[in-house]
């Protein structure tokens, strides 16, 4: 990628640095932060604006808003609940906060409404494949994150298999690139997420993380989401909240393969991992 910055909505980031994105997960049921944004089944926005600030303040550039939960075994929700969940704090992240706001959904309707509702960046764990997506992210004129899946949450991790995973991701999200510039989306505006842990098991989450440079061939920014994830957790026997070390660990190994945003739930521990791997990039050759 020759360019040097990537344009998301009022924001411009640097490709020559990694980038830092926050989780702020607004559902009872996802994996790790499942419903502390939430109070009686409702959104709790003074909550979130809590949380939110505390991550930028620790350095996060992006905050990724989601409003249906993907872990394994997750419940479907309906576009109106996830609707009502998302609108309202996109509305008041970029009301109140100087960052990227970034919007975790598949489906037409929050895609669009997410961007009148002023979110800079459209994040897909299905790839614009449902139906109206593509169009509506084509419409937005926002960048769009492309991410890799076998299967659905429901069941997705019952029984996965490839005979190359790294090959075989490859090729989807390249079929994915592929459809977005056939849709009138630029290179320009997209990214693209290998998935780790969806539709994978133990072992081919890690021989996609070592071989991950291979997915550089695509042209496009990586993002990597990896934080807290099972396969840390499994690998250590730790469960959700001890997986921090771990999941920095992770973070370091990603950045190394090409990684440019790193999303996670401890942004300041992160932020510290990225200061030092680009400490040691700044060196002087000689």
């Amino acid at each position: 990628m020759a360019r040097l910055d990537f344009q998301m909505g009022r924001h411009s980031l640097s490709l020559a640095m990694p980038q830092v994105m926050g989780i702020l997960n607004i559902t009872p049921d996802s994996f790790s932060d499942g419903g502390q944004l939430m109070r009686r089944h409702k959104v709790d926005l003074s909550e979130v604006l809590t949380r939110a600030e505390a991550m930028v303040a620790a350095g996060a550039t992006l905050l990724d808003i989601g409003g249906e939960s993907t872990r394994p075994g997750a419940v479907a929700v309906s576009e109106q609940q996830e609707l009502d969940r998302v609108v309202p704090v996109v509305e008041a992240l970029t009301r109140e906060l100087d960052v990227v706001v970034s919007v975790d959904t598949s489906t037409a309707a929050v895609i669009a409404q997410s961007a009148q509702a002023g979110c800079s960046l459209i994040n897909d764990v299905r790839a614009l494949q449902r139906p109206g997506a593509i169009q509506a992210a084509y419409e937005s004129g926002l960048p769009v994150c492309l991410m890799h899946m076998q299967g659905q949450p429901q069941s997705m991790q019952q029984a996965p298999q490839y005979q190359d995973v790294v090959a075989e991701v490859a090729g989807f999200l390249e079929q994915r690139v592929d459809a977005c510039r056939q849709a009138g989306i630029s290179d320009k505006r997209l990214l693209v997420d290998p998935g780790f842990g969806f539709g994978k098991t133990q072992s081919h989450n890690w021989q996609l993380l070592n071989q991950m440079g291979r997915l550089e061939q695509l042209g496009v920014p990586l993002l990597v989401g990896i934080s807290r994830k099972s396969m840390i957790g499994m690998l250590l026997g730790k469960p959700v909240d001890d997986r921090l070390y771990g999941s920095l660990a992770a973070a370091v190994l990603a950045l190394t393969k090409g990684a440019w945003i790193l999303r996670v739930h401890d942004v300041a521990a992160t932020q510290d991992v990225v200061r030092v791997y680009r400490a040691m990039l700044e060196v002087p050759a000689g």
